[in-house]
């Protein structure tokens, strides 16, 4: 493209959280790119809906677990779009609920590098550009399992804890150079085909209606959210955030919810 344009990249743009996002920040005038390991043609789809209602778009399949992949996108960005303004990091770590027993070695690691290492990857190679541009913003997905550790969550819980804490690190550092990192804790359902929808598959239809309507996270909703801690002024950063239907209890007040059995299936 002739002309440099703001780019919001979303890593684990599917058709919940990443892509609702990715819309937000289309219409607010960012060009927006979406990246996500499998369905070519979901992300073509949602890549169409958003110049379909006349924002800027592209997509790119993109398996963050390879060496070099995230950096290499970070790269073509920058030379062939424009500066990424804002990046969110969307990918999941979830596995279902699994015993201690049950969780094999290379799914433990498999649940770090996608939950942690690759967020401190993107950051290695976008948060210094950033930070030599003197602004910019990390957006960081999270869940229940970074601040509470339940049964059968071990290679979630370890995955999403360190990604809490890595941007606490992140932020310490980089806040004074201009660059703001938010983490933000899901503590609740989101109404999301491919996350939620195929942990529970058939049910969950079902189990949308038993919730309701208001008692799960509407992620087109929540996506003005992520516009909002975006475009903070400096002076009134928010770092972290937690999120939840009305009906739900806090995590901090609540008992280990009973699991969502994925193991039948």
């Amino acid at each position: 493209m002739s002309d440099s344009k703001k780019v919001f990249l979303v890593i684990g743009a599917g058709a919940g959280i990443g892509g609702h996002a990715a819309k937000r920040f289309a219409e607010g005038g960012y060009h927006a790119v979406l990246a996500r390991r499998s369905d070519a043609e979901g992300l073509e789809r949602l890549v169409g809906e958003i110049r379909d209602s006349g924002g800027e778009a592209s997509g790119k399949l993109l398996d963050a677990s390879l060496p070099d992949s995230i950096e290499d996108l970070v790269d073509d960005i920058e030379r062939g779009i424009g500066p990424i303004e804002s990046v969110l990091y969307n990918l999941g770590a979830q596995i279902g609920n699994r015993p201690l027993t049950d969780t094999p070695l290379r799914t433990f690691e498999l649940g770090w590098r996608l939950g942690c290492f690759g967020l401190f990857r993107l950051a290695q190679c976008l948060l210094p550009r950033m930070a030599e541009r003197g602004s910019g913003s990390l957006l960081v997905t999270s869940a229940t399992a970074a601040v509470r550790g339940n049964a059968g969550q071990h290679s979630h819980a370890a995955a999403m804890g360190g990604r809490r804490m890595l941007c606490q690190t992140l932020n310490a550092e980089y806040a004074p150079k201009g660059v703001h990192v938010a983490h933000i804790v899901v503590d609740g359902s989101v109404d999301a085909p491919d996350t939620l929808g195929k942990l529970l598959g058939d049910r969950f239809e079902a189990y949308k209606q038993a919730k309701g309507e208001e008692g799960v996270i509407d992620p087109g909703v929540l996506a003005d959210t992520y516009w909002h801690l975006a475009h903070q002024p400096r002076n009134c950063w928010t770092h972290e955030i937690d999120v939840r239907p009305f009906t739900d209890t806090p995590w901090w007040n609540d008992n280990p919810p009973a699991a969502i059995d994925t193991k039948s299936r």
